[in-house]
């Protein structure tokens, strides 16, 4: 068990790279696990496995078919959590039984509780994966695991022994104290009076303690129970509580031949833990909370698909229908937006693209996609998409417009150099690029010169890249790039269109067309010259 994980197949070791806090906002990956569950601790365990990414085909590929079991058999997700419930109770056992003043007693029945714990995860398991046609390998290794200790010799005996205690212990309901009073009714001795098969109820112990109470004058003369200890009120600089020490071992005497039989049974299982089962939370609550989202976003009619993964020396890309899953989440949430689906590739012909179009045309939310396209299939999760292919990349990285408060020491063309500079001093030709109206607020010609090198050491280092930009005239000059400057993918030009005057937000290669954008912003906002000369005349 120490080896199995959900993540990593056995004797593979973790090749990840950390997204920066740049690329975690700029393809928001905090709102999305917002999205996945209302519980903080599981968004972090969700957004800490996505921005650790994992460019290792074998590995993606192992997460992708163990996502592609637990999607396609929701009664097996429903099983796995109810059993979290318990796991996560035995984690809490799991810091009690490191208490080393917590007494006997307590310490046997955390014991009890682990097994039972144990014998029941294990059980669970072990049903809910025998009965669904499961086939990935890290679920198969799972159900071996599970299997070989329902199976083996000693389980079912476990079993009985843990039952037949776990009743024996249920017996004991509540506990009577007795508490001696000095002359100003101070507690100076407490002890345990009885252990009892049943709990104090209105009718019992509140009952008499209100008819006692009524009687104002009448003081029970004498007691019945011995086992005081004394309370010391101050000076108590050890931390124990006394009052817990003196329950525990009244109990341990009271309960002598019942903690006789968990010594005796319990011995017998000193090598089997249940914390080892612990260890696979993380890992379910990240399958679950995904294919329980993805399952809202296919029940939409948004497609979803289960990508190809290819080499990570072929660095392609080949998809049809991607959008952007940020669009899928708004239409979860109840807006009824139609989603535009493109197709795309990325290939040696075409790897690195200038993207130009019109204003709120759709530049940015394709250039967010295809990051959130490379961070869910490299974290083992269907894609937004109809179908894909890829090859992984080593990182992601993003160049995004910056927060005003970051640039107050820089400037803004001098923040935006320096991000640029430290993407180009990290990145491979593994990697993905995206940048996002880089440049566009400095002035035209500092900023068209700035790109225009970019563009070519995008070519020189080789990396998949998207550089969506207002500036037409940047991918107006392609060809001299990619003859001028060695590389094994070139440069191209990517537009989003325009259907009839209006925005199609559907994407093509082919040239810039600069000018006839010019022309429909001005148009839609009644500022070209027979617009503004109509204007002029109608107020004479």
């Amino acid at each position: 068990m120490a080896d199995l994980s959900l993540l990593y197949p056995r004797n593979v070791k973790p090749d990840t790279k950390l997204l920066s806090p740049e690329a975690v906002n700029d393809l928001s990956i905090e709102f999305i696990c917002e999205k996945l569950s209302g519980e903080l601790f599981e968004q972090n365990i969700i957004k800490n496995i996505m921005i650790n990414i994992e460019k290792n085909p074998e590995v993606i590929r192992y997460r992708r078919d163990i996502f592609d079991d637990i999607y396609h058999f929701p009664k097996l997700r429903e099983r796995i959590k109810d059993l979290l419930e318990e796991l996560a109770y035995l984690k809490e056992l799991e810091k009690s039984a490191k208490d080393a003043t917590a007494s006997p007693i307590w310490q046997l029945v955390n014991r009890l509780h682990e097994l039972d714990i144990y014998v029941n995860c294990i059980s669970g398991i072990h049903e809910s994966l025998t009965e669904n046609d499961i086939k990935s390998e890290g679920l198969m290794q799972l159900k071996d695991f599970v299997s070989n200790i329902y199976n083996e010799n000693g389980f079912e005996y476990l079993h009985d022994d843990i039952k037949e205690l776990v009743s024996e212990i249920g017996q004991v309901k509540s506990l009577s104290i007795g508490v001696n009073l000095d002359s100003k009714l101070m507690p100076v001795e407490v002890g345990i009076v009885s252990v009892n098969n049943k709990p104090f109820s209105k009718p019992g112990l509140l009952s008499k303690f209100l008819d006692f109470s009524s009687k104002k004058n009448e003081i029970h003369n004498g007691t019945s129970f011995d086992g005081m200890t004394k309370i010391h009120t101050v000076g108590n600089v050890s931390g124990e509580d006394p009052l817990m020490q003196n329950l525990s071992r009244v109990m341990t005497e009271m309960l002598s031949s019942t903690v006789k039989q968990l010594k005796s049974k319990l011995s017998k299982y000193t090598n089997i833990s249940g914390y080892s089962l612990t260890k696979l939370i993380p890992e379910f609550i990240f399958y679950i909370r995904w294919a329980d989202y993805i399952q809202q976003v296919r029940d939409l009619g948004i497609p979803m698909c289960k990508p190809e993964i290819l080499d990570i020396s072929k660095r392609e890309l080949h998809t049809t229908g991607v959008y952007n899953f940020k669009l899928a989440i708004q239409n979860v949430d109840g807006h009824k937006l139609e989603i535009v689906r493109n197709d795309f590739e990325f290939t040696p012909e075409h790897g690195i693209y200038i993207m130009t179009g019109p204003n709120r045309g759709g530049k940015t939310t394709m250039t967010q996609a295809i990051g959130l396209m490379f961070l869910l299939a490299q974290s083992g999760l269907y894609v937004p998409a109809e179908s894909a292919s890829l090859s992984p990349a080593d990182s992601i990285y993003t160049h995004f417009p910056a927060d005003e408060n970051k640039t107050v020491n820089l400037g803004r063309l001098g923040e935006e150099s320096k991000r640029m500079s430290e993407i180009f001093s990290e990145a491979t030709n593994e990697s993905i690029l995206l940048f996002n109206e880089s440049l566009a607020t400095t002035s035209f010609a500092e900023g068209l010169y700035i790109a225009k090198d970019v563009v070519r050491a995008l070519r020189y280092l080789g990396a998949r890249t998207i550089f969506n930009t207002h500036m037409h005239e940047l991918a107006m000059t392609l060809d001299e790039v990619n003859t001028q400057i060695k590389g094994d993918i070139k440069v191209a030009s990517l537009i989003t269109g325009i259907h009839e005057g209006k925005r199609s937000y559907k994407i093509f290669i082919a040239p810039p067309e600069g000018v006839s954008y010019a022309q429909d912003i001005a148009k839609k906002y009644g500022v070209t010259f027979d617009q503004l000369a109509e204007r002029i005349d109608s107020a004479v």
